[in-house]
């Protein structure tokens, strides 16, 4: 038989209810404190996030805003370079005396206006043989059958292009290799490039 006064009475039972909604009380200043911390913390990384993507911003406006502001200079300029290119590929290659000189000095300035040129951002693009072809930065003048590059890749680059902070202010002008082309092409894929570039030559 159970001894009865080990029972807890009505009274202490009512008292320990007591404490233990008075403990949970307790707790409620702490779990607000809680959420009110957690709230901050992320108040405060969506501020340095969104300082984060102003900068980021404020970068991009910035260089938008040079290279539209030296752009129309430097197409200007584009000119300038393609003279001077046409003029040293013209000029003789066994020149002495002051013919000699005079290329020296166009191949000099060549050479400084182009360090200019990169000094600014602005990059001069020209492909060589097979590299592959490039819709951004070059544009297509002809397509032609070709036994050393592969089909779609650059065969000759007529005339440099231009990129201004990775925009291009003037396509590379270039000749590509029709489908069919290269050294593994089956001679029948290469006589079938070679039909479709001269129709087209004939339509043109």
């Amino acid at each position: 038989m159970t001894d009865a006064t080990n029972d807890p009475t009505d009274a202490e039972i009512d008292a320990a209810i007591a404490d233990d909604v008075l403990a949970d009380d307790d707790l409620g200043p702490i779990d607000q404190l809680i959420a009110e911390r957690d709230q901050w913390k992320d108040r405060a990384l969506r501020a340095v996030a969104e300082a984060e993507n102003t900068k980021k911003r404020a970068e991009a406006q910035n260089n938008d805003a040079r290279a539209y502001a030296i752009q129309r200079f430097a197409r200007d300029l584009l000119g300038v370079a393609d003279n001077l290119e046409r003029a040293l590929q013209a000029a003789p290659k066994d020149a002495e005396g002051a013919a000699a000189g005079l290329i020296t000095g166009l191949e000099m300035t060549q050479k400084s206006l182009l360090s200019a040129f990169e000094a600014n951002n602005l990059v001069r693009v020209a492909p060589a043989a097979g590299e592959a072809f490039d819709p951004h930065l070059h544009q297509a003048m002809m397509e032609q059958p070709s036994t050393e590059v592969d089909g779609g890749k650059v065969i000759q680059t007529l005339q440099a292009g231009y990129a201004l902070f990775g925009r291009t202010v003037r396509p590379a002008m270039v000749v590509v290799a029709a489908k069919g082309s290269g050294a593994q092409a089956s001679a029948s894929d290469q006589v079938a490039g070679a039909a479709a570039y001269a129709k087209a030559n004939e339509q043109g």
